[in-house]
């Protein structure tokens, strides 16, 4: 038991320290893409299933709440929480509509859609980033193992690579990534203008 404790923490330190050197650049870009759309009077859309979606709303919530410093609110909503909405789009139109729909009602180009996906491959997922590329919106996508179908529909892909990692270091990693990115766009956004 002990062993595979040591093993699984140690895993994880290995995964996000790599992917902290990897992706440097990819999440600087992705956090000066996020102020550049509030800037410009826009907001930010995520999503994903399962602990995507968990992971969707606690970047929606450090967004509109706070992180670590006092400023205004920020526009930033998650797209799995209606589940009326949810349920409605799932049994009228299909699964793999629950975000694109909902992008469609509710977004414009200003907005900014992020997309979450261990595999990168969620077909609902997929759905939502090509509407809001058909929107006009930026994208980003969190993934892991190459980006999947994601891939090819984002500005800003956050890859957490090595073959066949499973969900748990993907996400674990995909933690990291948000933190550090609600404090980026928190600190240009706190910064008088």
């Amino acid at each position: 038991m002990k062993d595979i404790i040591r093993k699984r923490f140690e895993e994880s330190i290995s995964v996000i320290h790599q992917t902290g050197q990897r992706l440097t650049d990819a999440i600087a870009a992705a956090a000066e893409m996020i102020v550049a759309a509030y800037r410009n009077g826009g907001g930010v859309f995520l999503f994903g299933n399962g602990g995507s979606a968990a992971d969707a709303q606690h970047i929606a919530a450090e967004l509109v709440g706070r992180f670590l410093k006092e400023r205004k609110a920020l526009k930033a909503e998650a797209l799995s929480t209606n589940s009326s909405v949810l349920t409605c789009l799932a049994n009228d139109y299909s699964y793999q509509a629950i975000f694109a729909r909902q992008l469609e009602a509710n977004a414009t180009a200003r907005d900014l859609a992020i997309g979450l996906s261990t595999s990168g491959n969620s077909s609902n997922v997929v759905a939502g980033l090509a509407k809001a590329r058909e929107m006009g919106m930026k994208t980003i996508a969190f993934t892991g193992n190459g980006g999947g179908k994601c891939a090819a529909l984002v500005d800003v892909l956050l890859d957490v690579a090595g073959p066949g990692l499973p969900s748990p270091r993907i996400q674990e990693a995909h933690a990291v990534i948000y933190h550090v990115l609600c404090e980026l766009v928190e600190s240009a956004m706190a910064q008088k203008r």
